[in-house]
């Protein structure tokens, strides 16, 4: 599961992401260091009959993920170590693929 979460009533994408990032794993980032991949949907992993959308952005960066209150445990993997692990649909095919491109 990537660090992320939902946006806030009249709060933007990024500014979200950037909250959740430095709430979840301890990084805070400018706006500048983001790319916008896309909007994507896909079933709920834990959810049924619900689907999840979201806002992919692209950032690359030398961290060592903190985790948080929010989570128990963060880690940087590979597409590789990816690909072996069980991921929800729309990491799986959305995400995943995505990353392939950097």
């Amino acid at each position: 599961m990537q660090a992320g979460g939902k946006i806030e009533n009249g709060e933007h994408a990024l500014s979200a992401l950037r909250r959740e990032l430095t709430e979840e794993i301890g990084l805070s980032l400018a706006d500048e260091e983001f790319r916008h991949l896309g909007r994507f949907s896909a079933a709920a992993a834990n959810e049924r009959d619900f689907v999840v959308e979201a806002e992919v952005y692209h950032i690359r960066v030398r961290h060592t993920p903190k985790t948080q209150s929010e989570i128990e445990e963060a880690v940087w993997v590979s597409h590789a170590e990816a690909t072996a692990m069980p991921l929800a649909p729309l990491t799986r095919e959305h995400v995943l693929p995505l990353s392939q491109t950097f």
